[in-house]
């Protein structure tokens, strides 16, 4: 066994790991709870699931929104457990019944803001970024998100249809119980909190892709191997007029190289045809680890 080998088999301890997946779970849901009680609750901004339902209801019949969650929560994880079967588990069970206690906790801290437009911004920042720390941890909060499951499998609707469905009826209601405004302002932290969580799940994009189509593969091939040290991918194309065959290079490469990568292509052919893109996650050695 090398070197390499030995040394990734000894950084992976299953113990840890799933110990990490707990601590995720936990922390993901104590942010999505006080983002709740400090941004979106106090501005009346229900921007869907569970979260918004108790919004509603505090602000209709004054309920406090733990206990709402609580009784909306609990149900919907049996009823998941019920129809859906045990692929939910232990972590999902955890965020279901810990978010609440959270909510439970911090109900008496003061708002950290009266503007409902930076309530609806910020509070999506703080819901999308402990969603995409507990989905990390390889589960969920529950609510909405298991009816949607549920609805999908009686209905065959797409789960991103039904997930919307039942959002855009809670941003609906909060527009008629509380105003219109307040329902644009959820359909603000909606859109903020769905980001958020993308970017939390796949990061900030600082790795490039490139497609290079040359006449001199390998004067760049080696260019990239050794002045730039990053690995080349060939890959078969043909021309779609000619029906020659011209291999594609397709390298990725961090940020700060692109321009790096610019000038050594230039200055072998300044004819080269090159594409480049965005690449949001890379896994492999010489980025992130797998």
């Amino acid at each position: 066994m090398g070197l390499k080998q030995k040394r990734r088999g000894q950084s992976f301890n299953p113990r840890k790991e799933k110990f990490l997946e707990y601590l995720f779970v936990v922390a993901g849901s104590a942010i999505v709870a006080i983002a709740f009680n400090v941004f979106l609750l106090p501005n009346e901004v229900a921007s869907g699931g569970v979260s918004g339902i108790s919004t509603i209801l505090k602000g209709l019949f004054d309920w406090k929104p733990a206990f709402v969650q609580w009784a909306f929560n609990i149900p919907l994880f049996i009823a998941g457990l019920i129809f859906l079967g045990l692929q939910f588990g232990v972590k999902t069970a955890i965020g279901t019944i810990f978010l609440p206690f959270v909510v439970y906790l911090t109900e008496d801290w003061q708002p950290w803001t009266e503007d409902p437009l930076l309530g609806a911004l910020f509070g999506g920042i703080g819901v999308g970024l402990g969603l995409g720390i507990v989905f990390r941890g390889k589960a969920s909060t529950g609510g909405t998100d298991l009816a949607a499951q549920i609805v999908n499998k009686f209905t065959g609707l797409s789960l991103g249809t039904c997930v919307a469905m039942i959002d855009g009826m809670i941003v609906l209601s909060a527009a008629i119980v509380f105003d219109i405004e307040r329902g644009l302002y959820a359909l603000i932290g909606l859109y903020v909190t769905s980001k958020t969580i993308d970017l939390v799940q796949v990061g900030v994009s600082r790795s490039k892709m490139a497609l290079i189509i040359t006449n001199r593969q390998e004067e760049i091939r080696e260019g990239i191997l050794n002045k730039i040290d990053r690995g080349v991918t060939k890959l078969s194309a043909y021309g779609g007029y000619t029906d020659d065959e011209r291999p594609i290079l397709m390298v990725v490469i961090d940020q700060t190289e692109f321009t790096k990568l610019k000038q050594l292509v230039k200055s072998i052919d300044a004819s080269a045809f090159v594409v480049t893109m965005d690449a949001s996650e890379v896994l492999g050695e010489g980025f992130k680890r797998v």
